[in-house]
């Protein structure tokens, strides 16, 4: 297949997904919204900036005036403005488009990538996007020009991608044709076995990791208020945060809490670091108030951490509540303290959960088999465009 992709290079979830079709041997192009080492070759990379991408990279480097700017008012300064720039970036896609001629196009996300394509794509070209976790829930009612946007773009496609079923219900209000073909697998194509898996022997001391960084949709504030919490019940409790080293609030925070013996500040690492960490965990935390299938959470319970995740439906689909992990209320920090605590203290729960959990991610998560559903989902489009 000859395929272009839109999406962020520097996306992990994305790298894992174009890697598969690159190795497999497909003719394999990409515009990229921002600048970056994809790590590996493809017949074509293209810079495509989208939203302020560009801008965007520099407000968040640490070495800007601006980069204190809090995560939130970052993303909604975007949100207002970046749909504005769509149709004059949109150009520079269209003619790649053009020039490569693929069979189809895959846009990694809505936000920006999938609005981007929508407006560059010809009429007769093939189109498939990806949703990812929040792009319904937070993005797309965030603003009236992200709303049309994100309508135009489930208008546009031929067929859609999502990591949660709950996403596909949500796509069909915003215009998604429910004759459209979908498929529900996990954004990063899965766990890949080699690498996530569970440590010899069961993790005994109390370590929480929250793997989810600075985001926002992260309420990292209730979660470092839950510390304080949870280590006045057991003092030798760890606390690891990855990809928030020299993160200014985060630091704030675990000042302000004083709870500097407790808590690591990491930075970001590769899949094969972060498995080790995950492997020394005895719990994972996510504390999120809009989500899809989170990645890192998978990974965390392929690892055979325990997981406490937000009660969202998205989460609901992998988590029931008491039997393969805990769900939890991520505004109010003593329910994520209190879903912390029952699971230190449960060793019976922490390891049937472990068992239930390897079951789940063997039979929904494996990377191999989900990208080999993602192969039969291209030639499908494909085929069904050929015999018109």
């Amino acid at each position: 297949m000859k395929i272009l992709f839109v999406a962020d290079c520097r996306s992990p979830i994305a790298q894992n997904w174009i890697r598969y079709f690159a190795a497999r041997g497909d003719e394999v192009y990409l515009a990229s919204t921002f600048q970056g080492d994809l790590g590996f070759p493809l017949a074509r990379v293209e810079f495509t900036p989208a939203a302020f991408s560009t801008v965007k990279k520099q407000i968040q480097s640490p070495l800007s005036a601006t980069s204190s700017l809090p995560t939130g008012l970052r993303t909604r300064i975007r949100q207002w403005l970046g749909p504005l720039t769509l149709p004059l970036d949109a150009l520079k896609l269209r003619a790649l488009i053009r020039e490569v001629q693929p069979d189809l196009v895959h846009a990694l996300r809505v936000p920006y990538e999938g609005m981007l394509t929508a407006i560059a794509i010809p009429n007769h070209q093939l189109l498939i996007t990806s949703v990812w976790g929040n792009d319904f829930t937070l993005h797309a009612p965030s603003t009236p020009l992200m709303g049309y946007y994100t309508r135009k773009t489930m208008q546009a496609v031929t067929a859609l991608h999502a990591d949660c079923e709950r996403d596909i219900r949500l796509a069909r209000e915003w215009g998604l044709d429910p004759h459209k073909r979908t498929l529900v697998t996990p954004g990063n194509g899965g766990i890949r076995a080699d690498i996530f898996y569970p440590p010899a022997e069961p993790v005994r001391e109390p370590v929480i990791i929250n793997p989810r960084g600075n985001r926002a949709y992260v309420r990292n504030d209730s979660f470092f208020k839950a510390i304080p919490l949870v280590l006045a019940k057991y003092p030798d409790a760890k606390f690891i945060c990855s990809s928030m080293q020299g993160d200014a609030q985060a630091i704030q925070w675990v000042k302000e809490l004083n709870i500097e013996h407790a808590v690591t500040l990491n930075p970001p690492v590769s899949h094969t670091e972060m498995a080790e960490i995950f492997r020394r965990a005895q719990i994972i935390v996510s504390p999120t108030i809009h989500d899809g299938t989170p990645n890192s959470l998978l990974e965390g319970m392929a690892c055979g951490c325990f997981p406490i995740a937000s009660d969202l439906e998205s989460i609901r689909e992998w988590i029931t509540h008491g039997q393969n992990g805990l769900l939890m209320n991520a505004n109010n920090p003593q329910s994520i303290a209190d879903a912390i605590l029952l699971g230190i203290e449960r060793e019976d729960l922490r390891r049937e959960a472990a068992g239930l959990n390897a079951k789940i991610i063997s039979a929904r998560a494996e990377y191999e088999q989900n990208m080999e559903k993602a192969v039969e989902f291209y030639e499908e489009v494909i085929g069904r465009q050929v015999h018109k």
